[in-house]
């Protein structure tokens, strides 16, 4: 595609249509692995986290024998929905609509009165519906289907693209969980994480640590990858100027910021470990939760790094815009409240008559350009 040609690839209906958003969350949420926590949320028997994967409710559990096992969160008797959020079950599960209690090995325990009113119930074909559940790089993953491919499959070709981390020796910054409702289509959330044109630009003032000239990026299958060095007065000495303590060795200092299909970012840099975990809610609304993991040290040297840092970022992080407004996202000088505006005025524009699609960028916007294809694709659409 030429840099003058537009990028028609998806139709304005697949940002508003809710057809378009059902056949989505059928043909692609529910039809691959989804990001479902940190190793970390479920470390003792009973412990379970319940996740969104297209129109499928999964929790996983941690059995008494310590194995973790993920099911489809449908009771066997009429379909309620058995667990919530995140919690301990202790040693069973129990419907709270006719208290039908399965295992934590997902096999039917109990009915209540089942001799008057299941005189032939066939206890052993009621257990729960397993789906598929696995450990990759420090996260928890889930797939509808019992026997889907392994995760290390789904992930293998972007894998050699991601950062040098290890996130397992890494601890979770608890005031770093942040979570968004954004008022946009899912795929303009996705468009605007890729999109290696606009750092420079809307993020001219929060992100100027980064050389964005020298940007790296492409597909592995459907997954993007990314990654971008130090800006030159940054990485001159990027023990003093991170704002945290390092998580990888300065020499290797850098940003890997790759999306992977359909919906989970990663952030990982210098001195942090992110995941960036996209959620469509409805045509126009998308639910963002990031959470951060940082080095496993004492405050004192959180403490110590920031003040040897203060020289570097004093007056280095701005809003794009100056204003008088406390609210208002493009004088935050938070690049997340940068991208939020942005995604919700594109969103906005689609409703207008008079909108139609502009040039787009050769290098900076080809990223999205093959997002749009990769999505047309999965929906098997021409």
């Amino acid at each position: 595609m030429k840099s003058n040609e537009g990028m028609p690839i998806l139709p304005v209906e697949a940002y508003t249509s809710q057809a378009w958003f059902d056949r989505e969350q059928e043909r692609i949420f529910s039809r691959t692995w989804a990001f479902a926590g940190l190793v970390g949320d479920i470390s003792e028997p009973g412990q379970y986290v319940s996740v969104q994967a297209g129109l499928n409710n999964i929790f996983i559990v941690m059995g008494q024998d310590g194995q973790l096992r993920a099911f489809h969160n449908i009771c066997r008797h009429r379909g309620t929905q058995l667990l919530r959020a995140v919690g301990n079950t202790k040693k069973v599960i129990t419907c709270p609509y006719h208290d039908w209690t399965y295992d934590l090995e997902g096999c039917l325990l109990s009915v209540p009165d089942r001799r008057n009113q299941f005189p032939d119930l066939d206890m052993a074909s009621l257990g729960l519906k397993k789906a598929s559940v696995a450990r990759w790089r420090g996260m928890l993953w889930v797939h509808p289907d019992e026997n889907a491919d392994p995760v290390e499959a789904w992930f293998g070709g972007v894998e050699p693209h991601l950062g040098p981390h290890n996130v397992d020796e890494l601890v979770e910054y608890e005031k770093g969980r942040t979570e968004y409702d954004i008022a946009a289509n899912w795929k303009i959330v996705v468009e605007n994480y890729i999109d290696g044109y606009h750092l420079a630009h809307l993020h001219s003032g929060t992100l100027s640590m980064y050389d964005h000239r020298r940007i790296e990026s492409g597909f592995e299958g459907p997954h993007f990858h990314f990654w971008e060095p130090l800006g030159a007065e940054y990485a001159a000495d990027v023990e003093r100027n991170a704002p945290t303590p390092l998580v990888i060795p300065a020499e290797q200092a850098g940003a890997w910021v790759p999306m992977l299909f359909p919906g989970i970012g990663l952030a990982e840099n210098e001195d942090s470990w992110s995941v960036f975990h996209i959620t469509p809610l409805a045509p126009d609304l998308t639910r963002v939760v990031v959470r951060t993991k940082v080095a496993d040290v004492s405050f004192l040297k959180f403490a110590s790094q920031s003040i040897r840092s203060y020289d570097f970022w004093s007056g280095r992080v701005r809003g794009k815009y100056e204003s008088d407004d406390g609210d208002d996202p493009m004088a935050s000088g938070d690049f997340m409240q940068e991208d939020i505006y942005a995604c919700e005025q594109q969103q906005r524009s689609l409703q207008s008559p008079f909108f139609e699609h502009g040039p787009s960028a050769l290098k900076g916007e080809a990223g999205v350009r093959r997002h749009q294809e990769v999505v047309m694709e999965w929906l098997g659409e021409e």
